[in-house]
């Protein structure tokens, strides 16, 4: 099993990263504000875990996402 985790940066908005949790990891919106707060205070957040391919594929949508928007958010995923 994989943690997917997003890393802060400075140019990334909070309402983005937001938005990727709802629609990329399914997170209900407290949750997401809450893991978007953990990203931005802390450096990273867990958005969960997954099986390889499933956590390899959310890392690559957010990095479609982020690279259409313009936004240098990365996103990796790390085994448990």
């Amino acid at each position: 099993m994989y943690r997917v985790i997003l890393h802060n940066d400075d140019y990334t908005t909070m309402d983005f990263v937001v938005e990727v949790l709802v629609s990329v990891f399914h997170k209900p919106a407290t949750e997401a504000t809450k893991i978007m707060m953990d990203v931005h205070k802390k450096g990273k957040g867990v958005c969960g875990v997954y099986t390889y391919d499933i956590a390899s594929t959310k890392v690559s949508i957010v990095h479609q996402l982020a690279k259409r928007r313009e936004f240098p958010l990365k996103c990796s995923l790390d085994e448990v």
